[in-house]
């Protein structure tokens, strides 16, 4: 994608968050911060019976760049196997929001990831590392 179609899928999702707000029942609620810049993003997940994100919701405050990455990350993990969510790394989420763009901001860009780990970390061993049959 061309560097201002980037711009224009980080703006929408910014002006437009997809799952934003709290999810009612959450088996999973972690917040996560910069303290140097004020941005924050809470993750809501619901877990479902074959070990895959069944929901992911966030709520948040902060620049452009790690609120829509929230809504970008919302969008692509949900179906997602546990386990495979667990090994997603900063350079995957700086490549899907266009790393030209925002790698002068990479913490910002990858908060709502390093949440979403964070979070995973906190579930159970044999939950985290199953795999669906």
């Amino acid at each position: 994608m061309e560097r201002q179609g980037v711009i224009d899928r980080l703006l929408d999702h910014y002006q437009h968050p997809r799952n934003a707000g709290p999810l009612a029942d959450a088996d999973l609620v972690v917040v996560g911060g910069q303290p140097d810049c004020g941005d924050q993003v809470t993750v809501y997940l619901r877990i479902d019976d074959a070990h895959r994100i069944a929901q992911m919701h966030f709520t948040g405050q902060g620049c452009t760049i790690s609120q829509a990455s929230a809504s970008i990350l919302s969008e692509l993990v949900v179906g997602m196997e546990i386990a495979d969510a667990a090994r997603l790394d900063d350079e995957w989420m700086l490549g899907i929001l266009g790393r030209d763009v925002v790698h002068n901001r990479s913490r910002c860009a990858t908060l709502a990831l390093s949440t979403l780990q964070t979070a995973l970390a906190r579930l159970p061993t044999d939950q985290r590392n199953a795999v669906a049959s």
